[in-house]
């Protein structure tokens, strides 16, 4: 109890407290994965803001010109997919009507496949070449299904959009008034745990710090390394499925699919055996990034071993979403500080 106040009105104002700060919670709701992701980027990001603002520039425009340059790089990936994408169109739309009308020959790489080649192939010239077939496997049903699906992510589209604009909107707030809040936070929490929370804030900040740094060189590494494997196989667009592999590669499991897209555009053009080998060894390199190099970065600097660095990776991302991949180290790094920190008395009295 704190000296000087009765303990009834200290249960009332602690209730009060936390009834506030859970109606707070509920208001903010919708907008909690907007203000993560902004105080991710923004922790990610501070110390060239520092730098910045060292400088000469004010915060108000350090926090517009960073603001800027992020959503600018967030961006342009999805703009040189959506550009790619609407120049494919009319040669997709064209498979799409050859397909409804039975004139969809099957390609020649079908029956060269071992083992199912024979039945791959006669399954598609019994639903691909016939119109009577290929109408109804394309027929209405389906078709009202696809427009549905493709309203469904026209919505999830726009949801997102609205978490981008709220997040560059915080993000922007948090360059600014930054150092206010911050303050405000550790005389908060020094005053509810004491001295032990600016050390634990220090340790989750790196955690966060170290995790957006790994993530992301690992992810331009992974995307640059398997760009010069698509040029050397001849995987059309090499550019661009280096690029899609350097943005995916920071979600596990992102790159595996790219890979496989740009193999199989090999193994469709009749070119078997390049379409596996490119496979092959770019899921081995994958599997070693990913497991190896990247829980290493991360851990390394905040002295997170390696499973517990890998466990919060992959924990994040399965408890939070992609957020989560920044979020889980971050926990970890905390948990273990203060594991060991109470460990460290009962080592003291062995000792002595």
């Amino acid at each position: 109890m704190t000296s000087g106040i009765p303990p009834a009105r200290w249960i009332a104002r602690a209730t009060f407290g936390v009834a506030l700060v859970l109606l707070c919670i509920w208001v903010l709701w919708p907008f909690i994965p907007a203000l993560t992701w902004a105080a991710v980027l923004a922790i990610a990001t501070w110390p060239l803001r520092e730098r910045i603002v060292e400088s000469g520039f004010s915060s108000s425009a350090t926090g517009v010109v960073l603001t800027l340059c992020l959503a600018v790089l967030a961006a342009l990936p999805f703009a040189l997919f959506g550009a790619e994408i609407a120049r494919e169109t009319e040669a997709i739309a064209d498979v799409i009507g050859q397909a409804r009308h039975g004139q969809l020959e099957a390609p020649a790489w079908l029956s060269a496949l071992p083992i199912a080649g024979s039945y791959a192939t006669d399954w598609w010239h019994a639903h691909f070449t016939t119109p009577e077939n290929a109408g109804h496997l394309l027929g209405g049903s389906q078709s009202a299904r696809a427009l549905q699906l493709g309203r469904e992510a026209g919505l999830w589209v726009i949801r997102r959009f609205v978490v981008f604009g709220f997040t560059l909107l915080t993000l922007m707030f948090l360059y600014k008034d930054g150092p206010h809040l911050a303050a405000d936070a550790e005389r908060l929490a020094l005053r509810i745990f004491g001295s032990a929370a600016k050390r634990y804030g220090r340790y989750g900040i790196k955690a966060v710090q170290a995790t957006v740094n790994g993530l992301v060189f690992v992810a331009l590494g992974e995307g640059l390394v398997l760009a010069l494997g698509y040029i050397v196989f001849r995987v059309p667009h090499p550019v661009l499925f280096g690029a899609a592999t350097a943005v995916l590669a920071i979600i596990p499991f992102g790159a595996p699919v790219v890979l496989a897209v740009a193999s199989l555009t090999l193994v469709t053009a009749s070119r078997l055996a390049a379409g596996f080998l490119l496979f092959a060894i770019g899921a081995v390199l994958i599997v070693i990034v990913d497991h190896t190099v990247r829980p290493a970065l991360i851990g390394g600097s905040i002295r997170l071993p390696f499973f517990w660095a890998l466990l919060g990776v992959f924990g994040g991302l399965e408890a939070f979403g992609i957020v989560g991949l920044f979020l889980g180290p971050a926990i970890m790094a905390v948990a273990l500080t203060v594991w060991r920190e109470a460990l460290e008395p009962a080592e003291t009295a062995r000792s002595a």
